[in-house]
């Protein structure tokens, strides 16, 4: 069977105990646009809300799951431990320095340890981010960000770069990251943590900041317990559900244990753990987010897929008010 490489990241999904909280610092402070507020389809209790660039495009999605009683998240080993945005230049991040000094932001000072400009940030739970710099990205394409936002064109978030794995058992996820999901190893970076191995990097389809992995391996922490400011998956790009398939047939013929195909209307995935636990998702990257809403009023109302539209009175009045119309 051949199977076409996956194209990269397509969206990261995290959780939030504060729907409203989380809004506000995605859309106001660092300007992404709220393309979906819809509900988690596996527990519809709760908002699912998508922020990326002005349409969704694949690869730019980092979305939340809201848990208003989860717990904070104790950081340790077998998690997704960092999620970085896309930035134009390495000037950009000046620019953001100084945007997160202004607003009383967490974050550390600009580095380059990864061979590209970074400068890594919390939100108000505690949720790990990095900033990069695409300045010499010679791969996957960015996305297009919103007309509409507070942030200046020439410094807005573009997309989604690299993940950061935190895992107890390199090797295991390394063998699957290679050998299953078809990434190259492309070399090492130094971990800012002093008596840790090296940071492993890996990448998918075009390569560059939007298609890579990055692994590390932490003997000195425990295992995580997650809650707000954790991530709960990372998702690659399959680019039809045709080709999605064949990963369903695929992942099952190698022996993991997984979803099978699985139907979220915006887009079709497959989910499986690798051996240390992170929880991998394969998403095509359409239909998209037009399907229901139009542009120009994407994330402004509660929108569900056709199978949830008719418990909609039970949904909304089980949510907790959410106002977005000034997305």
């Amino acid at each position: 069977m051949e199977l076409k490489p996956l194209k990269g990241q397509h969206h990261v999904s995290a959780i939030t105990a504060n729907a409203k909280g989380n809004y506000e610092f995605y859309t106001k402070l660092l300007g992404l646009r709220l393309v979906k507020k819809t509900v988690n389809q596996d527990d519809t209790s709760v908002y699912h809300l998508f922020y990326a660039d002005e349409r969704g495009n694949p690869g730019t999605d980092l979305t939340f799951f809201e848990i208003p009683y989860a717990g904070q998240t104790h950081y340790g080993t077998n998690s997704i431990s960092a999620t970085s945005l896309r930035v134009p230049t390495d000037a950009s991040l000046a620019y953001w320095k100084k945007r997160f000094e202004e607003n009383g932001i967490e974050h550390d000072e600009i580095s380059q340890d990864s061979g590209r400009a970074a400068l890594s940030f919390r939100d108000f739970e505690g949720q790990r981010l990095v900033l990069v710099s695409d300045e010499n990205n010679k791969g996957v394409s960015g996305g297009v960000p919103w007309k509409k936002s507070p942030i200046a064109t020439e410094h807005a978030i573009r997309g989604l770069g690299p993940v950061t794995l935190t895992v107890s058992r390199p090797e295991l996820t390394a063998k699957i990251l290679k050998d299953v999901l078809g990434f190259r190893e492309i070399g090492v970076y130094p971990s800012p943590v002093k008596g840790q191995k090296d940071i492993r990097v890996f990448e998918t389809g075009e390569g560059g900041t939007g298609a890579e992995v990055h692994l590390e391996e932490r003997t000195d922490l425990d295992r995580e317990r997650p809650g707000r400011g954790s991530v709960h998956h990372v998702a690659f790009r399959v680019e039809s559900k045709e080709e999605l398939d064949k990963w369903v047939q695929f992942v099952s013929q190698v022996g993991l244990p997984n979803s099978g195909f699985v139907e979220r209307y915006y887009f079709r995935s497959l989910y499986f753990r690798e051996p240390n636990g992170i929880l991998f998702e394969l998403a095509t990257d359409g239909p998209g987010f037009e399907g229901d809403e139009p542009f120009e009023t994407l994330g402004e109302s509660l929108a569900l897929p056709p199978y949830l539209e008719k418990q909609r009175s039970h949904i909304e009045a089980t949510l907790k008010p959410l106002d977005t119309k000034e997305n």
